[in-house]
C-alpha cells in the first residue's frame, strides 16, 4: 500500500482530489440508505477507513459522531485544514486500533483494492472485526471484477473547475487479480502528470470467505450509485458483524 502518493495524482494533489468529487454524493446516498436498511438501530456512531480528505466523513458527520482514518499525511493534514471539526487521523488500516468499537464502518474510494496481498486484506478486515460488536455494519466500496483491458483512449475531462485531455488505458493481471489503469492527464494550463493506478480485485466469493473468516455475514452486494443489478467492477458490499469475540 506504499507509493500512493507517487501512483495516484489524487493522492498527491488532495485539493485535486476534492475538487474532482465535488458534486458526487451517490456513494455516499446510498451508504446512508444501507444503513437504514441494515444498520444496528438507532446507529451513531462511525469510524471511516480511507477516509481522504474527509469529505465523505463530513457527510455524514451531520447524523453520526464519526472518525476518519487514512495513511496518506496530505490528506489528513487537508482534511485539518479544510475541516477542523472532524476527527480524522493518521493511520494504516491493517493495523490502526481506536480503542473501542462503533455502529459503523465505511471503507469506500476503492481503498482495499490498493492492498494487495492476502495477508494485508486479513489485516484490515481484522482491524474492522476489532471495532466492531454485535450487530455492527460494515459498508466497503471496492472492485469485484477485472476493469476491462483497452488500448489507449483521449477524453476531455471537466469537473469542478478542472479542464483536461485524459488518456487511460488498462490492463489486468489475473493471476494476481491486479487491474491497472494508465493515465496521462494534459491541463488547459500546460501542465502534464501521469498515474498509474494498480488495484487489487476480491471477488464476490473470494469477499465472502474474507469476511465470513473474520465474524461479518454479506447482507447485500450492490452497484456503488445504485440497487440495480449487480454489475462490477465495483461494488457497495454491506455485512453485519455477528461475532461475539474479535480477532485482532
Amino acid at each position: 500500500m506504499t507509493g500512493l502518493a507517487s501512483s495516484n495524482i489524487a493522492y498527491r494533489d488532495p485539493e485535486l482530489y476534492d475538487r474532482m468529487r465535488t458534486d458526487d454524493h451517490a456513494v455516499v446516498d446510498r451508504c446512508v440508505e444501507l444503513i437504514d436498511q441494515h444498520g444496528p438501530p438507532g446507529a451513531r456512531t462511525l469510524v471511516d477507513f480511507g477516509c481522504g480528505t474527509g469529505r465523505d466523513l463530513d457527510q455524514v458527520s451531520r447524523r453520526f459522531d464519526g472518525t476518519g482514518v487514512d495513511l496518506n499525511p496530505a490528506m489528513v493534514n487537508h482534511a485539518h485544514e479544510r475541516r477542523p471539526h472532524l476527527d480524522v487521523r493518521l493511520g494504516d488500516m491493517r493495523n490502526f486500533r481506536l480503542g473501542h468499537t462503533v455502529d459503523v464502518l465505511l471503507c469506500l474510494g476503492n481503498s482495499m483494492a490498493y492492498l494487495h496481498s492476502l495477508n494485508d486484506l486479513q489485516a484490515a478486515v481484522s482491524t474492522f472485526a476489532a471495532h466492531a460488536h454485535p450487530g455492527t455494519l460494515l459498508v466497503i466500496e471496492t472492485l469485484i471484477s477485472a476493469v476491462p483491458a483497452s488500448p489507449p483512449r483521449t477524453s476531455d475531462v471537466e469537473h469542478g473547475g478542472i479542464r483536461a485531455e485524459v488518456t487511460v488505458s488498462t490492463e489486468w493481471n489475473l493471476r494476481k487479480q491486479i487491474s491497472t489503469t494508465h493515465r496521462t492527464w494534459r491541463f488547459t494550463d500546460g501542465r502534464c502528470e501521469s498515474d498509474h493506478l494498480c488495484r487489487r480485485v476480491i471477488f464476490p466469493r473470494e469477499m465472502d470467505l474474507l469476511l465470513g473468516g473474520r465474524g461479518f455475514e454479506i447482507l447485500s452486494m450492490s452497484n456503488p450509485r445504485d440497487d440495480q443489478e449487480l454489475r462490477g467492477p465495483g461494488a457497495l458490499v454491506a455485512a453485519r458483524y455477528t461475532a461475539l469475540t474479535t480477532s485482532t
